[in-house]
């Protein structure tokens, strides 16, 4: 128990280092052969993945295929709630099975949320347990800011990333599992009868291009990894919060054309960049027992429709920071300098893991809340010990149940998570 709330504490922390541009535009190319920097823009902030995160869940499926905990053909079930999981997805019946082998190439073009459901309950026995499987493996891999909370993308404040470690895995997948990688160059593959084609519009169009993933919710804007060789030269880019699918393919393909040029022409795949650890990952599947990924053609224009796609298309909040721990330790006093301020009701925000995070966060929700907020004093509780130490967020001085629920309905309205709560002093 104390090992799996020390798991769960390690993983939530992350959320609640200081978010400054939540769901904001950010990007990285990344020379993959020396781990160099070619170009950064807000490469560390939290965003969300989106479905940027199978690339994780299918980095942890090509893992079992090459210890032998899977293969290609292993039957997946599809439960009640991984067929129950929204578009995009396979369409597959609770009850009914795919493989292996559908499930992965469902991921990479048609980026099934159902397929990673079931790929999670098989790995993990629960999504939510898999989940904490793939953050693990994100520490080992050196993804610090990562945390996941499901295996596909869907709406989850608390899951979020950066450009430089969704870098950092594409790299760990192209040098740890290159013969499985090629699977994310697939343009399309048969499924029951019916053709299932990819949207990665931009691969189709930009030379030397192979994968990797898109990726679009409302809060985390038009996500995309690309990786693309020219001659000896090795890149892997990334965009976040692009306003448009469009104008997101833009942006890659400018900064490609910028510093690609500028990349080495030597050397082996960067491993894991900031790995805590050496990672088991040597590719030992066998090539006759892979898909064979169909390949695009390779097209001067990308039609208005196709670029509009929304990978998975369901509306989402902003990343919040470290939400309550419930019964995780009792509460330290009030953080020195906090304001006196009469009344019967305060409400909680957030909470992350220092003071002026958490100080930061309420400067910026009282300038979001308007009037409703406008008597409210903001102050911060820290709660635990040592690194479990967390620092609540809150406001406090509302003088009735009614003030203080309005403040709240304020602040939802702008994506803030909200907890009311009685002033006992």
């Amino acid at each position: 128990m104390k090992k799996l709330l020390a798991a769960i504490m390690t993983a939530t922390l992350v959320v609640a280092a200081p978010l400054t541009a939540m769901a904001g535009s950010a990007s990285l190319i990344l020379d993959a052969r020396t781990g160099k920097v070619l170009s950064a823009e807000n490469a560390d902030v939290l965003n969300h993945p989106a479905s940027l995160t199978k690339m994780m869940t299918i980095y942890m499926a090509f893992e079992a295929i090459n210890r032998g905990k899977l293969s290609w053909n292993t039957p997946l079930v599809m439960s009640k709630y991984a067929a129950s999981r929204p578009p995009t997805k396979l369409g597959v019946r609770a009850g009914d099975s795919i493989t292996v082998r559908d499930a992965i190439l469902g991921m990479i073009t048609k980026s099934a949320n159902d397929a990673a459901a079931a790929m999670a309950e098989k790995l993990g026995g629960s999504e939510s347990n898999f989940a904490r499987m793939m953050t693990q493996k994100a520490r080992q891999l050196g993804m610090n800011r990562t945390a996941f909370y499901n295996a596909s993308g869907l709406p989850d404040g608390r899951q979020v990333t950066t450009a430089r470690d969704m870098s950092t895995l594409a790299v760990a997948l192209m040098r740890n599992y290159p013969s499985e990688y090629r699977l994310f160059s697939t343009a399309s593959f048969n499924f029951r009868g019916r053709t299932i084609r990819g949207h990665n519009n931009l691969m189709y169009r930009y030379q030397g291009m192979d994968g990797i993933k898109t990726g679009y919710t409302n809060a985390s804007g038009f996500n995309l990894v690309s990786a693309v060789k020219d001659g000896n030269r090795r890149v892997v880019g990334v965009v976040l919060g692009g306003r448009t699918a469009r104008s997101r393919d833009a942006k890659m393909a400018g900064l490609l054309d910028k510093y690609l040029g500028r990349a080495s022409t030597g050397g082996k795949l960067v491993a894991s960049i900031n790995a805590r650890q050496q990672v088991e990952v040597a590719s030992a599947a066998d090539d006759s027992d892979m898909p064979i990924p169909e390949t695009a053609p390779r097209t001067n224009e990308l039609s208005p429709k196709a670029l509009g796609y929304l990978s998975d298309a369901t509306p989402m909040e902003r990343p919040s920071a470290l939400g309550e721990i419930t019964n995780a330790s009792k509460p330290a006093a009030k953080s020195a300098g906090a304001p006196s301020a009469s009344g019967d009701w305060q409400i909680q925000i957030s909470a992350a893991s220092s003071d002026d995070a958490a100080r930061a966060l309420l400067a910026q929700a009282k300038a979001e809340g308007g009037a409703a907020l406008k008597a409210a004093s903001p102050y911060t509780e820290a709660v635990g010990n040592g690194a479990n130490k967390v620092y609540r967020a809150r406001f406090i001085g509302f003088q009735s149940r009614e003030a203080a629920t309005s403040a709240c309905d304020a602040l939802r309205q702008r994506s803030y998570d909200c907890m009311l709560l009685p002033d006992h002093g």
